[in-house]
């Protein structure tokens, strides 16, 4: 049972196991179990103080327990799936166990390898997510100096999943528009309400670490994970990141920013990864390099150096940062992975730059590479260093944890061989150095006062109601009218609206994901707005759901990441890359939802004169050649929800934003463009004389003020 102690001048103290210490009439936590208050567990120090005190005093293993993250963990885990985990040695039983309770991964994670950074991917429910941390940080709590759980989130509030990457989900927390559908409205004050609304569902949910802001300049069109970022205008990204960092990161009316609120920023990835050559992403061996033809490397690392690093707000600068896979081709001293690179790291973010926040790595780069069409380690530029020296080599350039790995042995094995080379003293300095920022972060979020949940609060703020209500008005506000403004479809209409087809093709971690049927919008909100039909002959309308083009990079070897549905074979591809030997040039591109395209043909042949509506989900832009001329009404979007779609289609809700990227006029402007280089390909040009080029939006505020 968590007792409560409250400060008339200080933080609220919370424990599970009654380790608390009173000072006329101040309460403390016993983090020493002695029943002395220890100058960590004195809250009327700083930060910096407490971390320093605490670090000096924890062993290796426990430092080097603090210095890993773990992989992700589901809740409660589930059998079969990627990420699963046992209870008891037994797979999960819902008639034995509760959703709440404790893996024996999860336990292995603090009793083990003394793990206190967890990566959480979903929750069955607010009550499970609540019951479950609180768990976790019981157990922590009873191990010694109680150091408790930094639980941290990929994004979760994105209102519709895309396949660039794991989405964390559950909890219901409310739901908004992703990175890029922000840029698309353009408004910095509703960046920062969103990042205000993360801040308090995350800390509801347990949540101290968010591994966010992506903060790449997206400048490259086909890279799959630019829906994610604020975009490729600079200046924008630079403005959004201040918001975004300041918002998450600031406790309101607290002294200095920090506090039981604020949710520490981990920005990524520097110094930036939106320039993987022909779009491939750093996930995988086959896009590992990214590279700048048109010597635009500096404006990548502004959103850090101006936005990240430079806060307007209290808190100063995002509190961890995070390299990205990739070999920034022409940025370090050899072709090694950002993080390895001490011309990046060390002499660069540490040095010139004095960043003296976290750095952690990306997810599994210090284990050895697997085929280039895999999802394994990203060792990039060190295949030949054993894992202990590959650790070592990111310790001592400045690199204070390790994403996505469990074990403690291998960072042993590094502190072990770097005594051997540097000396005991030194390699103790550098382990403490990395302890006091890693636990500060922990202090300045007041987990070592207060760490645990109470259900009806969680329950009162995660998916309120008004958060709900802001979150469907941004989503609004994001989607884009390119065509047809006025063309809606009354409520109560008959409308076909055509099933989805996906071929086999591979998913994000290079699984072979089956070909598949699937309904274009729920049926259940499209009979709150229409009767459906079956039959486009009994139709009034058509509204025709598509996603832009899926292309996978390499099948049998490089192919083109094409923009359109039809085939495309990269003639004008680049005759040799840029890096590595990676041409495509010749090669056919591989799309997996080329029927998107079918439909809307078919659509368009069998209504005639009635209204054919079109709206495309962009994870990248698109070839609009083949898709504009086919529709009578044309809607972009990001990710929003069907209900968002759907108010925007009838009318109910105004598509306020603009394109935060140029929709190209073929392919072969696209291969002629630099991937550093926003906006430097030609657009499309409809038939109205509309060029889909940034900024461009028929319901933006701009032109409809024009």
């Amino acid at each position: 049972m968590v007792q409560r102690f409250t400060n008339p001048d200080g933080p609220t103290i919370s424990t599970a196991t009654g380790r608390v210490v009173e000072i006329d009439g101040r309460w403390f936590r016993d983090l020493a179990g002695t029943g002395e208050l220890i100058p960590a567990g004195d809250w009327r120090l700083d930060a910096t103080a407490r971390a320093r005190d605490l670090a000096g005093r924890l062993s290796l293993e426990q430092i080097a327990g603090l210095m890993l993250y773990s992989r992700h963990q589901t809740v409660p885990s589930l059998p079969g799936g990627p990420f699963s985990s046992t209870y008891g040695g037994q797979p999960y039983d819902p008639d034995v166990h509760a959703p709440d309770d404790l893996t024996d991964g999860q336990r292995e994670l603090i009793l083990r390898d003394n793990i206190r950074h967890v990566l959480v991917i979903t929750f069955a429910d607010v009550p499970t997510a609540v019951g479950w941390h609180n768990r976790m940080q019981q157990l922590a709590e009873e191990q010694p100096f109680s150091v408790p759980v930094n639980f941290s989130t990929d994004p979760r509030h994105g209102a519709s999943d895309s396949g660039a990457e794991f989405k964390s989900s559950g909890a219901a927390v409310s739901k908004w528009p992703e990175g890029i559908g922000l840029a698309a409205i353009g408004d910095v004050e509703t960046v920062r309400r969103f990042a205000d609304t993360v801040r308090q569902e995350y800390r509801a949910l347990g949540f101290t670490t968010a591994l966010g802001p992506q903060i790449d300049l997206a400048t490259e069109p086909r890279w799959m994970r630019a829906v994610d970022t604020f975009g490729g205008d600079v200046e924008q990204a630079v403005a959004f990141t201040r918001a975004y960092v300041d918002a998450l990161q600031t406790t309101p009316d607290a002294e200095g920013g920090w506090g039981p609120g604020s949710v520490i920023a981990m920005v990524k990835h520097w110094p930036g990864g939106g320039t993987g050559e022909g779009g491939r992403d750093a996930h995988y061996r086959f896009g590992q390099y990214n590279v700048y033809p048109g010597g635009n490397a500096d404006a990548h690392r502004r959103p850090f150096v101006e936005g990240a690093f430079a806060l307007d707000g209290p808190t100063g600068s995002a509190g961890a940062v995070m390299p990205y896979y990739s070999v920034s081709v022409g940025q370090n001293e050899g072709a090694f992975g950002n993080a390895y690179s001490e011309q990046l790291i060390k002499d660069e973010l540490r040095g010139e730059l004095g960043y003296d926040g976290v750095v952690c790595t990306d997810w599994g780069i210090t284990g050895d590479p697997g085929p280039m069409d895999s999802f394994a380690a990203r060792c990039f530029g060190v295949e030949d260093l054993s894992v202990a020296e590959r650790h070592l080599r990111l310790i001592m350039n400045g690199v204070d944890q390790f994403g996505g790995n469990n074990e403690v042995a291998p960072v042993l094995e590094a502190y072990a061989l770097g005594a051997e080379w540097y000396g005991e003293d030194v390699m103790r300095a550098r382990f403490e150095e990395a302890a006091v920022r890693l636990l500060r972060g922990m202090f300045r979020v007041g987990l070592f006062d207060d760490p645990y949940l109470e259900l009806a609060e969680s329950l009162a703020v995660v998916g309120n109601p008004a958060f709900v209500q802001a979150g469907h008005d941004a989503q609004l506000a994001s989607v884009i009218a390119l065509k047809g403004l006025d063309t809606r479809l009354p409520r109560g209409a008959k409308v076909w609206i055509p099933p989805r087809h996906t071929d086999a093709h591979k998913g994000f971690m290079r699984n072979l994901v089956p070909a598949a049927d699937s309904d274009a919008l729920q049926p259940a909100v499209v009979a709150e707005y229409f009767e459906a039909v079956d039959d486009p002959a009994d139709a009034d309308a058509a509204l025709v759901v598509m996603e832009s083009p899926h292309a996978d990079p390499y099948v049998d070897g490089f192919r083109p990441i094409s923009l359109q549905y039809r085939p495309y074979r990269a003639e004008t591809a680049r005759e040799a890359s840029l890096a590595g030997d990676r041409s495509y040039r010749g090669a056919d591109a591989v799309i997996s939802n080329a029927s998107d395209l079918d439909r809307l043909e078919q659509a368009r042949a069998a209504m005639g004169d009635r209204p054919v509506v079109a709206v495309v989900k962009l994870d990248t832009p698109v070839v609009l050649a083949e898709v504009e001329p086919l529709a009578d009404a044309l809607f972009v979007h990001y990710g929003v929800s069907d209900r968002a779609l759907l108010d925007v289609v009838t009318g109910a809700g105004h598509p306020g934003g603009r394109l935060p990227a140029t929709m190209p006029a073929d392919m072969a402007t696209v291969e002629a463009s630099c991937e550093d280089v926003f906006d430097d390909y030609e657009p499309y040009v409809d038939a109205a004389g509309n060029a889909y080029a940034t900024g461009f939006g028929l319901g933006a505020p701009h032109l409809a003020a024009d």
